[in-house]
């Protein structure tokens, strides 16, 4: 018979299990945007806001002082002006850098 000090719930002692290990990988979070075709200059481009609001109503393209012809549909804040639009702008303007005394 068994000792009154042993519990009879017990079960049988089992050899320790191995250590799990467990990492934690750190990325950085990327956000990926649809390309559309012409996404490839990634640019914000200057038009009239007249003709952007006609487009966002009617959905016709609109024209850049460059020549590029979209639709827009992104925030151009997100994106760097384009060189040549800046160009005409400051040329048009007469903000040029070419005055200077």
């Amino acid at each position: 018979m068994s000792s009154p000090t042993e519990d009879p719930f017990q079960t049988q002692p089992q050899a320790p299990a191995a250590p799990s290990r467990t990492a934690v990988l750190d990325r950085e979070e990327q956000v990926e945007e649809k390309a559309e075709p012409g996404d490839h200059e990634r640019f914000a481009h200057y038009v009239k806001k007249e003709k952007i609001m006609e487009s966002a109503l009617s959905g016709d393209p609109v024209i850049a002082l460059c020549g590029k012809v979209w639709v827009p549909g992104r925030d151009p804040k997100r994106f760097p002006v384009c060189p040549t639009c800046k160009e005409i702008y400051e040329s048009l303007s007469g903000k040029g850098g070419d005055d200077k005394d």
